[in-house]
């Protein structure tokens, strides 16, 4: 007969013998990963910091700027040079100490002198959502409130770390983006000005994905690889779809291929499946099937109006 303590001890023993010999499961050598839950608190704080007013309320931020952007940067600063040293040294566990803690001073210093580029796109970014979607009662509403803003806002922020080639926390970042809002931008894509995404769920950006300036997405839309049966093969290739200036993509459309480039100045209509280039200035559409219409029922209950036979 199985007992607690019978159960327990056998998975106990078992267990820790596979923290001995799995290194996926205790790292050697005393490295360490990121903390992911450090990183995603200095996205949730930058946040602050890019958009003040809108994400908590700090009177010094309207009486005293420099003070507020001074300080905040500078704890978020030292944060975040922490957590790419840690990525650094994980990867690199044989390298000298000095010269990575230098290396990760450099990406950490570089990140946050750019923050203002950041910025100002993303405030294009809010403008496209604003001249886009006819439902946005104003700026400030798609600042605090819509989930592609949000996406997009993180994968700026991960896409600086992800071309300093930082392991693990640009993934770790807009994977925290992707579980908040159901969008998945991948921080290797190239992305241009005035991008927006409108409702968003389910929207996947591969990447390799190369996308122009005014540019728009909608809900369901993938931009993704042709096939990925040789895994780490395609590491490094030219795998996602490059798309021009100027591009609308509507719901639910795919598509695929690191040689498929869509126009500039293209519409893309929605639930189509894409495998090959088209052309600049045209219009795709997927052929609509047949809508059979029966005449109005002359009864309708409450126990049959969703039956379909009826």
């Amino acid at each position: 007969m199985k007992d607690k303590k019978t159960a327990l001890l056998k998975s106990v023993e078992r267990l820790t013998e596979n923290y001995r010999t799995e290194e996926l499961f205790m790292p050697k050598n005393g490295r360490n990963l990121p903390n992911r839950s450090v990183v995603i608190d200095i996205v949730r704080e930058l946040r602050s910091v890019i958009f003040p007013g809108y994400f908590g309320v700090d009177s010094s931020a309207r009486m005293f700027p420099e003070y507020y952007v001074g300080s905040r940067l500078n704890c978020l600063y030292d944060r975040l040079k922490d957590q790419i040293e840690i990525a650094f040294f994980y990867q690199n566990p044989d390298g000298i100490p000095e010269e990575i803690s230098r290396h990760a001073e450099e990406v950490c210093a570089d990140f946050f002198e750019k923050l203002p580029t950041v910025q100002e796109m993303l405030l294009k970014d809010v403008q496209a959502g604003f001249d886009g979607d006819p439902a946005a009662k104003g700026k400030e509403e798609i600042i605090v409130s819509y989930p592609g803003l949000f996406a997009i806002y993180v994968y700026r922020l991960a896409h600086l770390l992800y071309v300093e080639e930082v392991p693990h926390i640009p993934r770790i970042m807009t994977e925290y983006a992707h579980g908040r809002t159901g969008i998945d931008i991948n921080p290797g894509a190239v992305i241009g000005e005035y991008f927006f995404i409108d409702h968003g769920t389910g929207v996947v950006i591969g990447e390799t994905t190369k996308i122009g300036n005014n540019v728009k997405l909608y809900q369901g839309v993938t931009l993704g690889a042709l096939s990925t049966r040789q895994g780490q093969q395609l590491a490094n290739v030219k795998r996602h779809p490059t798309i021009g200036d100027n591009v609308t993509i509507y719901s639910n459309s795919t598509v695929l291929g690191g040689k498929t480039v869509i126009g500039e100045n293209t519409i893309i209509g929605g639930n189509t499946f894409i495998t090959a280039s088209i052309p600049a200035n045209t219009k795709v559409s997927a052929k609509s099937p047949e809508l059979v219409i029966k005449k109005p029922r002359s009864q309708v209950t409450a126990s049959n109006v969703w039956d379909w036979e009826n």
